[in-house]
């Protein structure tokens, strides 16, 4: 696999901003401009105010506290399976398992092989979880946004991958190794190193881990925006619009509900498409050419 082949990871996102564009348009052009009537959602649904310990470091607002409820219940679920584990697995332990073992061959087996696998399935399996479930929040009734909408937690899991990468190629090769065979790729004229280098410079140490980060946010910050609008232009049909627009109202809902099904799928895209990622600049850390 190579990490160009992201494809995947993209048309999600592409297909969710044409389609936001697109709805906002046609509901402004219903409102014709009315302070009273349809307001889109905006960025400023991100960066909700202040709940708890406003004015201190420990500043809690709604998506932090997401963040908390998402991160306790997936501990739980895993406390608790662990501790009713059985022989022969209920459903909860069987999607557990079945989700494991889809991370391990899948993904750590498939790319690094079986014997590095080894080393890095935890981590691997780690991330999965943590960002399916951050994932996930944003169609769950009272949370309504994921956790990984804001910079912040996609920027932790992509350090980690960083480090993670890094220190794989280190272990591997030794730090002039790594550094060889990152920045200077064999099989290439001498004279190509001055134009490669510095690309390679960059990809490696800056745009990795930037894009893992602004992938899984972007992806989560059109989803959500996609959702209110949708669901927001319902009630703006049904109670404000005129009684010719009502009607509309069960074509933005019904779009609502199939929306937040995409959203599912979407949330568990980009937890794999994050993880596979990761492996995938792991073996290219340690291989011996990439």
């Amino acid at each position: 696999m190579r990490e160009d082949a992201t494809w995947a990871a993209v048309w999600p996102h592409d297909f969710k901003e044409l389609a936001l564009f697109s709805l906002a348009s046609a509901l402004l052009v219903a409102d014709g401009g009315e302070s009273g009537g349809f307001h889109a959602p905006s960025i400023a649904e991100f960066f909700p105010q202040v709940i708890l310990f406003e004015g201190t470091p420990f500043a809690l607002d709604r998506v932090m506290l997401v963040r908390i409820v998402a991160a306790t219940a997936l501990v739980l679920i895993m406390v608790v399976v662990a501790r009713r584990a059985t022989l022969v697995p209920g459903r909860a332990q069987a999607a557990v398992e079945w989700l494991m073992d889809f991370v391990r061959k899948n993904v750590a087996e498939e790319v690094l092989g079986k014997d590095r696998a080894r080393q890095f399935t935890p981590l691997l399996t780690t991330l999965f979880f943590a960002i399916l479930a951050f994932n996930i929040t944003g169609v769950f009734i009272f949370l309504n946004i994921a956790g990984t909408s804001r910079i912040g937690l996609p920027l932790l899991f992509a350090v980690v991958a960083y480090v993670t990468y890094i220190a794989a190629g280190i272990q591997a090769k030794g730090v002039g190794g790594f550094l060889k065979s990152s920045l200077f790729p064999p099989g290439v004229p001498w004279f190509m190193y001055v134009l490669l280098t510095p690309i390679e410079l960059l990809q490696v140490f800056i745009l990795r881990p930037a894009t893992l980060a602004i992938r899984l946010m972007a992806n989560m910050v059109a989803g959500h925006l996609m959702l209110v609008l949708c669901f927001s232009a319902t009630q703006f049909f049904l109670l404000s619009a005129g009684p010719a627009l009502k009607a509309f109202s069960v074509i933005t809902l019904g779009a609502g509900f199939a929306l937040t099904l995409f959203e599912i799928f979407v949330a568990a895209l980009q937890a794999y498409i994050f993880v596979i990622l990761t492996a995938v600049y792991i073996d290219l850390s340690v291989s011996e050419e990439h």
